[in-house]
């Protein structure tokens, strides 16, 4: 690990103290439908009910988005208003266990989360999508792509992503320290409305760096999306993040691919994610925005929305 991977681990066990691993993809698994679905909720084959929203107009371009943890949809608000009112369709469901939908006890891992996925843009019968994922929500993407495939996929987009693999393991060994993830569920369980207050104060939009001007209006958006999580759901997923391997899962995007990343990700470091991603996915364009933390759909914007719609005009 070298110095500015450990610097980072550091930084993100001390913010988890002041407050498991995937297997195989399979080759091919069934195509999941809502059992119900309201204008805001779509119900799936398990019995959970996932929000969503749906905004633009209905014959727009598709484009969804899929959020990161422990937040909700609303974190895509900026880019969501911006591209409908660029004429695009825009859908983006709350993660099980996250935001409006529901808390199961049991499926807080990223083959739940592809398939949530799955259930969304089948049941809507989504074409054509260009898929937009955030930290978490670019491994769902990966995931959903490595089970499902892209016959319903145009293009992808991850940003401050998790993939391929945040551990560190054997075959992974730039990776972050298993105990900078134990600290962080450590601190949940002692006090997760601190560890939420700490996060984004922090390391999350780069706040703890010299000259940086907190926004605590964005911190206390990031705080009131976490705690409507559910607590079990929100711990389970620090493992979904963490130790679910996505290398199989990028070896398989045939569609183009933009990855996003900020160089002083001190949450997702570039060179184990962003990097690496780009690296492995066959013909994928990386955009590295310097000195950018990974909150960078918050505090960068206008260049995100900007970057999105070039890509999406493509």
């Amino acid at each position: 690990m070298n110095l500015i991977t450990r610097a980072i681990a550091a930084s993100l066990l001390a913010v988890a103290t002041q407050a498991a691993f995937a297997g195989n993809v399979p080759s091919s698994v069934p195509e999941p439908v809502a059992v119900e679905r309201t204008a805001s909720y779509i119900t799936t084959a398990d019995g959970v009910q996932l929000y969503y929203k749906d905004w633009g107009p209905k014959n727009g371009p598709v484009v969804t988005f899929s959020h990161g943890w422990p937040l909700s949809s609303d974190s895509w608000e900026s880019q969501m208003i911006f591209l409908a009112s660029q004429g695009y369709r825009v859908i983006a469901h709350d993660r099980r266990g996250h935001g409006r939908s529901s808390q199961p006890w049991d499926g807080n891992d990223m083959d739940h989360y592809a398939d949530d996925l799955a259930t969304v843009i089948n049941t809507l019968d989504l074409k054509d999508v260009t898929l937009v994922g955030f930290s978490t929500g670019g491994g769902e993407v990966a995931r959903y792509i490595g089970r499902h495939g892209t016959t319903r996929v145009k293009k992808a987009v991850l940003i401050s992503a998790v993939p391929p693999l945040m551990l560190k393991t054997a075959d992974n060994p730039n990776g972050l320290p298993i105990e900078v993830f134990d600290g962080i569920r450590a601190g949940q369980l002692a006090n997760r409305s601190q560890l939420y207050r700490d996060i984004p104060s922090t390391i999350f939009y780069g706040y703890n760096r010299p000259g940086a001007k907190p926004s605590q209006a964005l911190i206390d958006s990031w705080w009131a999306q976490g705690m409507q999580g559910g607590h079990k759901n929100t711990y389970d997923s620090i493992a979904a993040f963490s130790a679910t391997d996505f290398r199989g899962d990028l070896k398989k995007f045939d569609i183009p691919t933009l990855v996003i990343h900020g160089s002083d990700d001190q949450v997702v470091p570039i060179d184990i994610s962003g990097k690496a991603s780009a690296a492995l996915i066959t013909g994928a364009k990386l955009l590295v925005y310097p000195g950018a933390p990974h909150g960078l759909t918050d505090t960068h914007k206008d260049r995100v929305n900007q970057d999105l719609l070039a890509f999406l005009r493509e």
